[in-house]
């Protein structure tokens, strides 16, 4: 069974950056497909960032140019690098872990908060 725990959400002043992490337990990461998804109060959820078993990666338009998505196999371990944060980009942030139809595992969440 997958377990991920996210951390480094909080309140930022917009223009801010911060850095989320997702530690993996579980599986076999480096073969997962991770994603960030977040979700704003009375949204969906929605997909912010890919990165494959291979580092390729896949953003939001919303988020091009400001968000970066990288994985450490050696840790276990996927990073969401937040810069230029906005306000809109208030949302609880989710990881998210899949793998063929065998591994579909999502974390507890982290809150960001961007104030104005």
């Amino acid at each position: 069974q997958v377990q991920l725990v996210e951390s480094g959400g909080g309140l930022v002043q917009a223009g801010g950056s911060l850095r989320l992490s997702c530690a993996a337990s579980g599986s076999i990461f480096s073969r997962n497909i991770m994603n960030w998804y977040r979700q704003a109060p009375g949204k969906q959820r929605e997909l912010v960032a890919t990165i494959s078993s291979g580092s390729s990666t896949n953003y939001a338009d919303s988020v091009k140019g400001r968000f970066t998505i990288s994985r450490d196999n050696g840790k276990n371990t996927v990073y969401l690098q937040m810069n230029s944060l906005k306000p809109e980009d208030t949302a609880v942030y989710y990881c998210n872990a899949r793998f063929m139809n065998l591994v579909n595992a999502w974390g507890q969440g982290t809150q960001v908060t961007v104030s104005s």
